[in-house]
Order: C-alpha cells, then structure tokens, then sequence
C-alpha cells in the first residue's frame, strides 16, 4: 500500500515546476547557514561518505549543488585500461541489463519502453542498437555524482527530450510504465573505438538538470526534441574514464550498444553495485 501511495503521489505532483524549484535552491549561494544545515541533513540521512571527497568540509561547497557535485580524490576509482574493457561510466546499482529484443528494453517484471522512444523518436538514432545491449544504472542520493566515459570516443549528437519527471528509484520503475522513454532526458551519441554508442542521462523527480563538460548545463529549450549534431564541427573526443557530465541532483544512466559488440560481465545483475571506472563489459572477439 506504501509504494502504491508514493507512485500515486507523483502523478498528482507537479513535477516540473518543483523539480525547476529544487534545481534554483540548489544553486543558490545567498544564505549559506541554510546550504550547510541541509548538506549536514543530506550527509546523515543518506550516509554520504564524505572521506572520499576531495574536500571533505562539508560547509566549504558554496551551494548545495557544488556538493552534490563534488569530485573525488585523485586514484580513488581506477579505470580498467584493458583495451577489451568496457567500464562503469558512475558509481551506482544496475537496474536492469542485457539484450534489446523486438525494439524494447526491458525495465522491470511486466514493464518495458520502446527503444526509439527513449531516443526522442528518431529511428535512424535507434536503428544502430536494435538487437543490441543495454544497461540501466541507478544513482542513489549518496552516489558519486559525476559521469564518465566508458570507452574512448567522439561525440556526435546530443538530443533534449522533454517529458515527465517520475523518481527512477526501483518501486517507481516496478509501477510507472514506459518510465524512462517518459520522463525528461538528455541523449548523447558517440563514436567509439567497438562502433556506435548511446548514454542516456533521464532526469527524475527533484533533479535540477544535466550538465556536460562540452555545453554545460543542458537547459529545455522547446516544447519538442531538440538536438545538436557535433559531427560537422571540430571534433570533441573523450578517452576512456574522462569526465563527460554530472546529474545536478541524481538519476539514472542509461548505456545501449549495438548487436554483436559486446558482452556483460556474467557476474553482474539487477542490484549488482558499481563503481566508476571498473569493468563491467568485455568486447565481443
């Protein structure tokens, strides 16, 4: 009955503009006695492993958002360097992985979303990854909150998706169809040393926006999709583990592949936790 409230609850909440809200508290800078009252909750509440941080006072973050975002110390999450080494692109759990089968990608018992969808609608987008693999990863409050690079590549296009802005947690993805091809995200598209490659960054409930280290922050700018393609202008590469974006308040990380590419590592599964930079795939031989 308690999770049934809660998904009801965010059909009656609006989203947008207490998400929009959310986001302007975050970065405000003007009453820090308030930021660190909240940072000092956040840390308690979640159980923020602040030892890890470059600097861990949690009162020398300007806003909440800065904390939020904060970088790790130098050699904490080593990247696999393995040329046959897919690696985590975020600390956090999977949600879901394995093949995209008839167009479809699988998001929990009974549930799944239309891969075109989830892409902003464009089939030439999808077509690369029909039949191929996908990975959901979840980050939980207390999460790293910066995205890195699984492979070394080239961007090619970025697309803004409006949509919703359900909670991507696990309970909402058991009850809210079609959840991740529905709420607001930010598709980005690579060329990488296997081929093509998609990272989903899907926004969600109280999540201020997505940032790149390309763009910055990636703002709605119409009703629709909206995209941009980098393929034409001076090429913007990444090598294995750069950092790529951070998720201002977190979410969800969604990797797609093309068939025959690559593989899973056999050990991982639905709550399996992640680190970034750590392998979690092997390319296809």
């Amino acid at each position: 009955m308690r999770d049934k409230l809660f998904v009801m609850s965010q059909y009656l909440t609006p989203q947008l503009g207490l998400s929009r809200l959310a986001g302007r508290l975050a970065d405000n800078d003007q009453v820090p006695a308030l930021k660190n009252r909240v940072v000092r909750w956040f840390i308690e509440r979640y159980g923020v492993d602040m030892s890890e941080a470059v600097d861990a006072d949690p009162a020398s973050y300007a806003t909440f958002n800065d904390f939020f975002t904060r970088a790790l110390k130098p050699g904490l999450r080593p990247v696999d360097e393995a040329t046959d080494a897919l690696t985590s692109p975020v600390d956090g759990a999977i949600s879901q992985l394995g093949a995209i089968k008839d167009g479809r990608i699988f998001q929990a018992k009974g549930q799944s979303f239309n891969l075109t969808e989830l892409l902003g609608g464009d089939e030439q987008r999808a077509k690369p990854f029909a039949g191929g693999e996908f990975a959901t990863i979840y980050l939980a409050p207390k999460d790293y909150h910066r995205i890195h690079m699984p492979l070394a590549g080239t961007l090619k296009e970025m697309a803004y998706v409006p949509g919703r802005l359900f909670s991507v947690n696990p309970v909402t993805a058991a009850n809210v169809p079609n959840l991740f091809a529905r709420n607001e995200r930010v598709v980005t598209l690579f060329d990488t040393e296997w081929g093509p490659m998609a990272m989903v960054h899907v926004g969600a409930m109280i999540v201020g926006s997505v940032e790149t280290t390309w763009a910055g922050v990636v703002a709605p700018g119409t009703d629709g999709v909206s995209s941009v393609d980098y393929s034409a202008d001076k090429p913007i590469r990444f090598d294995k583990g750069d950092e790529m974006g951070r998720f201002r308040l977190g979410s969800t990380v969604i990797l797609l592949f093309p068939k025959d590419v690559m593989q899973w590592s056999d050990e991982l599964g639905p709550e399996s936790v992640l680190r970034m930079g750590q392998r979690i795939g092997s390319k296809v031989v």
